[in-house]
């Protein structure tokens, strides 16, 4: 099964890093974090990738051409255009997919995900899409307040409760591409909103580590965890 990860984003809101590289490139610990993603996705048997390229693509590129420790991974590498949305650049692999069930991600999200059991749960129900979810905790403590401004309850960054939210770590058949219009339709909008009313998306929950590197906070507490003897996205040897 081909594994689509979209790499093509402009990444603005870590410009500290993505003025000079695209944010694929960016380094957690000592490699790349979409060498991470790949490694995760390549210990559960997934080799065959499909990278969707866009802004500063040519430096992905150049990148892998100088990497050999990536034995046994088949890496195609796609330009979609530097302003395609990600729905049209998952579209412009259609002739990649071949009417075949794929993955997806996003190429700035790290996670624990077992995809095994993300795969069983797709092959299980009967949607066209299956959504890996994740909450998040709040990077603030939790006030209940009752009468004259008691407060009653305190948490500390509470999980429980939090909405579930898009993780990426996608299961999809080749008809999801149906949904997407043209290379402006963002995937997350109108397909994934029009497969949720029509009954076809389902939602793999995942309650441990994950994590997207949004901003260079994001980018430094990826960093410190890539440090520890055994980073919590790091399944793979």
């Amino acid at each position: 099964m081909k594994v689509l990860i979209l790499a093509g984003g402009f990444g603005t809101r870590l410009s500290e890093e993505t003025d000079l590289i695209p944010k694929p490139l960016v380094r957690i610990g000592r490699e790349p974090i979409l060498v991470h993603i790949m490694k995760i996705y390549s210990h559960f048997g997934f080799n065959e990738f499909v990278v969707l390229l866009g802004y500063k693509g040519q430096m992905i590129k150049d990148y892998f051409n100088n990497k050999n420790d990536l034995q046994g991974m088949d890496v195609t590498f796609l330009d979609t255009g530097k302003n395609t949305d990600t729905g049209g650049r998952i579209k412009r692999a259609k002739k990649l997919i071949n009417n075949e069930p794929f993955m997806l991600t996003y190429g700035d999200g790290l996670g624990n995900v077992n995809l095994s059991h993300l795969l069983e749960f797709h092959k299980n129900h009967p949607g066209l899409i299956t959504m890996t979810s994740v909450q998040l905790a709040s990077r603030f403590g939790i006030l209940e307040i009752g009468k004259n401004d008691q407060v009653t309850k305190f948490k500390e960054k509470p999980k429980e409760n939090e909405a579930w939210i898009n993780g990426g770590f996608f299961v999809c058949e080749s008809t999801v591409l149906d949904f997407i219009e043209n290379d402006e339709t963002v995937f997350e909008k109108k397909p994934l909103e029009t497969l949720s009313n029509n009954g076809e998306l389902f939602t793999f929950r995942h309650y441990e580590f994950w994590k997207c590197m949004d901003t260079l906070r994001d980018k430094r507490e990826l960093d410190k965890l890539a440090n520890l003897k055994n980073p919590p996205w790091k399944i793979f040897k």
